[in-house]
Order: structure tokens, then C-alpha cells, then sequence
């Protein structure tokens, strides 16, 4: 293939291009798609004040886009300026600018869609005896007098009509009708005040009424989503953080829920790394494999402190300090996410999705309970006060199981309880594996070696950043086998394993003798943990204590520490996990990200069985 040749030095004269071309290589960066005219167009209605904007398209927004609002409009002497490069109302001065609070503010826009479409725009200022109409094809009219009622419509005919190359890069109508939808979403749920219409081909797609905040959310990501979020609502000096975001336990699977993560800065919605990074850090330590977080966040900042002049298309922002910013969104989020069971009740405007808890109302019986439940002190609860022994004991002297074939009502131990707590109380093991338990509004459903997994990982954080990880000598030393790699490693990180609470040692060329483990995992599978532990040191290195490997480490030694399958436990072991449970931060997803429960209310479990049909 022929490669172009450049042109030589001085072959041509500089001169100042028509402004027709100009405005042409601007729409070259602020009109990518039909979407991209459709935000131009809705956010200048955001900024007149419109209450009710209605959006028509047709072929995708290809061959129209028609935007009309009920805003302030444009006085006659007004709208040919307003088809006019670098031509605006927003910003004055430098001062303006820097602390920019309106959608737009370049004044290129309509300059840049007119340069390639057929563009029309009629508009009412308010006060005004009647509505005036510009139009621009290749060059712009003068107004003539049009009939609105108030407001402005921007109709935008044929884009690329005049520019055809860019015109085939162009996707499918239902494509590009896709990222118009899209971009009509966004800017509805930054503005739930605002009544929104779309119609594509002449049919209605989609309206939104003006609501507050949590209803436009439920219209536009789904009942499913709300129901599942927890609620985000931080605020520092000049900065706050809110909006919803998603349950760990039902962040979707697929990657393209990418899609699905809605931050906006300031009103404005974007795409910032600062923010991204902050967002999968918090989430780092929930979630199962490719899971990705489904979410809904407004970051309000000093506009003064953001600088929204980056990109033609105003999708990416720059913090003044991004790293104040991150640790901000990180640790709000964090905290979230990090809040204990018993902390973060069922929002009551949204009834529990399916798995998820049913909580009572405080001092009442849930209307669906049915039963009863042992009193703590009757059940033999033994449950930690200080975190650092949240390690609970399988020691069987301590309680005594139940009867097995005890019943509420021969046995004087149980009783109906008015106020349970979350997780209820264990009623039965299933294979050694699962807990079940019965609470306020049906069964609940644990995964004991998940919950004892999350448990010990947090107790562990706890330990090692309080420098407080306790050790427990070993009676008999432990000697094991060690490829020489191992004893390396062992020998290498004496004071790292040392920090972590264990004691090694070499006592053969080819074994190792574990002579201390930390008390929290002694009863775990301390062979099998020590190999684990080695190759995270090898692989990672003695930073990891303080870089971002640490918590692998300590999530190692945690899922080797924990409980396994098949270990009977007796009621008053079940209840005390699931009282730590309760309060340990993270509670809900073990250190992979699974789930460490689930429930099924009563009216889940009548449906199953048929009950009232």
C-alpha cells in the first residue's frame, strides 16, 4: 500500500481557514454520533430551566433528532449568535469558568451540529408577544416568526448530510438508537426534577414524571436494583457523596454491567478514572470473580475544585486533589460496604428481593412469624465482646446440643421472642455444611465456613494493625516437608511470618518445624496453611504486609483457618457464629465474595409448598 506522501515546506502559504470548515473539525469532536448531539441538546435545556423536555427521533437519530423544552428561550437578536462559534451566556470571565456550575459553557455546540446537518431552532423568550425561527444549513438565516407556545425546540435533520465519509462509520439504527436512550438515562437520573419524553419513530419509549431521586433510579435501573442497593450518604467539608450502590451479594456477572455504573460530578455525568479506581478498590475485597458493581453516585464538590474543561465532549473531569478525592470516595464507600448485618436493615420503601433478609420492626412480631425462638442466655450463646477472640470455640464440654427431637412445645427453653436478631437463631445443620436458622420472616440459610472465613479475616485485619496477633505455642512442634524454595522464603521473612504470628524454623535440609501459629487459625489446617502462606510471601514479598498483597495474605490464612465442611457443630456453636456474623464488618460475602447467607421470607417458602392456593 502507497504511504501518503507529506507535503514539502513552503509548497503552500498559511491561511485562516473558512469558518465553515472550522465549525466542521470542531463537530468532529463534539458530534460523534446522533447521541452526542441529543446530550448537546438536552443539557441546553438543563441550563434554561426547562421542567418538561421531550425528545423525538427518528432511524436512530440519523434523519432527526427534534429536542423541545418549556425553558426560559432565546430573544430574537439572540439566535443567530446562538449558531455562532465560541458564542455564549454562561461564562463572562476566567473566574466563570474555573468555577463553572451549567451544563455547557463553550459555545460550540449548535455551531458545530449546524456545520453538519440541517439545523433549525425556534424559540419564545419568555415575556416575548410571539416565537422566532433561525435556520442553518451551509450558512445561517435571519429569523422569521414561528408559533410556540414557550420555550425552544432544536431540531436537528440529516446529520452528515454534507460529510458522508463520517456519515458510514455511522452503527445500526438500533444501535445508535441504543446510545440516545442511553444518554437520555443519564441525564434523567441527574435530574429527577425534570420531566423527560422519548419518542423514537413515533412511538413512546419512555416517559419519567418528575419524582425524587429513589423513584427516578427504581424507573430507569429497575426495582430490582433499588432493592438491592444500600444507600450512600457522606458528607465532609466541601465535599459529599451520594446515591445508591449495589449489594455485593447481587452485583451482576457480566462485564458489560460496566455499563451500568453511574457517577456524576457535580450533576454531570462522567467518566473518571480517579473515581473508577476508587470505586473497584472498595469493592476489591466483596466480590466473586467477574462480578462488577451496579451503582448510582453524585459527587458534589467546590466546582472550583474540578476542572470540567478537559474534553470537547465534557465526560472527563480533572480533581484539583485527586488523591483526596479517591480516599474520599474509597473510604465512604468502604464504609458502606464494610457495615455489619446488624447495621443495615431493609429500606422500607423497598420490600426485600428474593434471598434477601426480612427484618421485624423493633419490639413487634413480624405479622408472617410463626414459631419460636430459644432466649440467647437458654440457648448458650457465648459471644465475644473483644474482637481479637472472635475466634469461637468448638470445645464441646462448654454447651450441650439440643435434643434432637425437642419441640416448642415440650421444651421449656424456647420461647416466642419479640425482638430476634437478624440472622435469627440456628435451628439444624445440613450435611455438616449449612446452618439453618429461623428469624422474623422465614428461614435464613449460612454457609458456615463462608461466614467463619469472613469473620477470621476481619479479626485478623484487626489483629495486624494493632499489632496485637496473638501467638499460641505448639505443644510438639509440627515438622513438615519443604521444597528448598520454601525453606528459603521461611528463613528470608523470619520477621514477616513472625508479624503474622507465626514460628518457623529449619530442622532438617529438606523440613521445617512450625513451632507457634497465630491463636486465631490454630485449629485450622496449619500444614496446608504454612505451604499456602510460603508461596504468597515468595510470590509477593515482604512489602506485601503494607502494599495492596497484605490482605491476600491474611484472606489466605483465614480460608485455611476456617471451619471446615463437615464439622458437626452443636445449636449454642451455630448461634454464636451467627451472632459474630451479625456484627463483623463484611459480614455478608466471605473473602472470595461469596455470599455467606441467604433467606427465604414465609411468603417465599408458602409459595413453594402452595399454601393458600
Amino acid at each position: 500500500m502507497p504511504v501518503p506522501s507529506s507535503p514539502s515546506p513552503g509548497l503552500s502559504r498559511i491561511a485562516p481557514l473558512p469558518d465553515l470548515l472550522i465549525s466542521q473539525i470542531a463537530a468532529g469532536e463534539v458530534v460523534e454520533r446522533p447521541a452526542s448531539v441529543l446530550k448537546e441538546l438536552l443539557e441546553n435545556c438543563l441550563d434554561a430551566g426547562a421542567k418538561t423536555i421531550e425528545a423525538r427521533l427518528e432511524e436512530g437519530g440519523v434523519r432527526l433528532i427534534r429536542v423541545s423544552d418549556d425553558g426560559c428561550g432565546i430573544d430574537r437578536d439572540d439566535l443567530a449568535l446562538a449558531l455562532t462559534r465560541h458564542a455564549t451566556s454562561k461564562v463572562r470571565t476566567l473566574a466563570d469558568l474555573e468555577g463553572v456550575v451549567s451544563m455547557g459553557f463553550r459555545g460550540e455546540a449548535l455551531a458545530a451540529i449546524a456545520s453538519v446537518s440541517r439545523f433549525s431552532l425556534t424559540s419564545r423568550a419568555q415575556g416575548a408577544s410571539h416565537a422566532w425561527r433561525i435556520a442553518a444549513h451551509e450558512s445561517v438565516g435571519e429569523p422569521e416568526p414561528a408559533a410556540l407556545t414557550s420555550g425552544t425546540v432544536a431540531e436537528m435533520r440529516e446529520l452528515y448530510y454534507n460529510t458522508p465519509a463520517r456519515r458510514k462509520f455511522l452503527k445500526s439504527e438500533a444501535t445508535e438508537f441504543g446510545h440516545c436512550a442511553e444518554t437520555l438515562k443519564r441525564i434523567a437520573l441527574a435530574r429527577s426534577d425534570i420531566a423527560f419524553t422519548l419518542f423514537h419513530n413515533g412511538r413512546s419509549v419512555l416517559k419519567l414524571s418528575q419524582s425524587n431521586l429513589p423513584e427516578r433510579i427504581s424507573a430507569i435501573l429497575g426495582e430490582d436494583f433499588t432493592s438491592q442497593a444500600r444507600t450512600v450518604a457522606v458528607e465532609s467539608a466541601n465535599i459529599s457523596l451520594s446515591g445508591l450502590t449495589i449489594d455485593p451479594t447481587y452485583a451482576p456477572v457480566s462485564a458489560p454491567n460496566r455499563e451500568r455504573q453511574y457517577t456524576f460530578v457535580n450533576g454531570r455525568f462522567v467518566r473518571d478514572k480517579v473515581l473508577a479506581h476508587a470505586i473497584r478498590e472498595a469493592y476489591r475485597d466483596v466480590l466473586h470473580g467477574s462480578r462488577q458493581p451496579m451503582l448510582c453516585l453524585f459527587l458534589s464538590i467546590d466546582p472550583t475544585a474540578v476542572d470540567v474543561n478537559v474534553h470537547p465532549a465534557k465526560t472527563e473531569v480533572r480533581f484539583r486533589e485527586s488523591s483526596a478525592v479517591h480516599n474520599f470516595v474509597f473510604r465512604a464507600l468502604e464504609r458502606v460496604l464494610a457495615a455489619p448485618i446488624a447495621d443495615t436493615p431493609v429500606h422500607p420503601e423497598h420490600p426485600p428481593h428474593k434471598s434477601a433478609v426480612v427484618y421485624g420492626k423493633s419490639g413487634e412480631t413480624s405479622p408472617q412469624f410463626r414459631g419460636a425462638y430459644p432466649k440467647p442466655e437458654q440457648a448458650g450463646l457465648a459471644i465475644r465482646d473483644n474482637a481479637a477472640d472472635a475466634y469461637f470455640s468448638f470445645v464441646r464440654d462448654a454447651h450441650s446440643a439440643l435434643p434432637s427431637d425437642a419441640t416448642t412445645e415440650d421444651d421449656p427453653t424456647v420461647t416466642e421472642a419479640s425482638n430476634p436478631p437478624p440472622l435469627g437463631y440456628a435451628l439444624a445443620q445440613v450435611h455438616g455444611t449449612y446452618i439453618l436458622a429461623q428469624n422474623a420472616g422465614g428461614l435464613i440459610l449460612v454457609d458456615m465456613h463462608a461466614a467463619h472465613e469472613r469473620i477470621l479475616y476481619e479479626t485478623l485485619k484487626n489483629a495486624l494493625d494493632q499489632r496485637a496477633m496473638s501467638m499460641q505455642s505448639l505443644l510438639v512442634p509440627a515438622v513438615f516437608r519443604a521444597s528448598e524454595t520454601e525453606i528459603a522464603t521461611a528463613l528470608a521473612h523470619e520477621k514477616t511470618l513472625s508479624e503474622l504470628g507465626f514460628a518457623i524454623s529449619q530442622s532438617g535440609p529438606e523440613e521445617l518445624a512450625l513451632r507457634a501459629v497465630p491463636t486465631l487459625v490454630k485449629n485450622g489446617e496449619l500444614i496446608q496453611l504454612i505451604h499456602a502462606l510460603l508461596a504468597e510471601l515468595e510470590t509477593h514479598g515482604a512489602s506485601s504486609l503494607v502494599a495492596s498483597h497484605r490482605d491476600e495474605i491474611l484472606a489466605t490464612m483465614a480460608c485455611h483457618g476456617a471451619v471446615r465442611a463437615n464439622r458437626l457443630l452443636t445449636i449454642p456453636e451455630m448461634n454464636s457464629l451467627l451472632r459474630q456474623m451479625e456484627v463483623t464488618e463484611r459480614g455478608g460475602q466471605c473473602n472470595h465474595g461469596r455470599p455467606t447467607w441467604t433467606a427465604l421470607s414465609m411468603s417465599e417458602l408458602d409459595k413453594l409448598f402452595l399454601r393458600g392456593k
